[in-house]
């Protein structure tokens, strides 16, 4: 028997209609998925960056302020009238003696950026590893606190003052954070003289 109902057609219709639309969230919801995925990978891998910066700028700030600590101490060194023996300097002193060499580093061809410096085949400068307010630590590579190396400083003397009153000096200090390509290089020229000041009748 064949039926003769006019809304059949239009039942199966909508149907497949409905069929259709199911299929279509099914790939929406998909792709919705598929672009949350991409999104949460790349913040993860944009926090991972981030962290290895912050790292990177924290080691940076530890080798300028061991160079400088060196750099410092020379100074302070010289300021205490040491600087009067300057002699050829070839080999790497402890920083229980000071040293100041003849040999500046432009007369021998070392850039002072190239670390460590060397003179005929061996390093150069005065080691300075400050105690306090700790011994610094190059001893424990695996220690939060670990410095590669102890920082070093490195004085020439480039002569006397233009008014005869001083002498003249050139400071190369050279700090290192936790590993050998974190290193910061500092350089002054300082000028130690004495002088006399009439403070007035007392």
């Amino acid at each position: 028997m064949i039926s003769s109902d006019p809304d059949a057609a239009d039942r199966a219709g909508r149907a497949h209609v409905a069929a259709k639309q199911r299929g279509m969230v099914l790939v929406t919801s998909l792709l919705l998925l598929v672009v949350v995925t991409i999104l949460a990978v790349g913040m993860f891998r944009s926090f991972g960056l981030d962290e290895k910066v912050a790292g990177n700028v924290r080691e940076k700030h530890r080798a300028l302020n061991a160079a400088e600590t060196a750099e410092q101490f020379a100074e302070a060194w010289l300021s205490s009238g040491n600087g009067a023996n300057a002699i050829v300097c070839t080999t790497v002193v402890p920083s229980t003696q000071g040293q100041v060499c003849t040999n500046t580093f432009a007369s021998v061809n070392i850039s002072p950026t190239t670390v460590p410096w060397f003179i005929n085949g061996a390093e150069v400068g005065v080691s300075h590893a400050p105690q306090t307010p700790a011994p610094m630590n190059t001893t424990a590579p695996s220690a939060q606190d670990f410095y590669y190396k102890t920082p070093s400083y490195y004085i020439a003397y480039l002569g006397t003052s233009p008014g005869g009153q001083g002498s003249i000096y050139q400071i190369d200090a050279v700090g290192y954070g936790a590993g050998a390509n974190t290193v910061a290089v500092v350089e002054s020229t300082y000028l130690v003289q004495s002088s006399v000041k009439d403070l007035g009748g007392l």
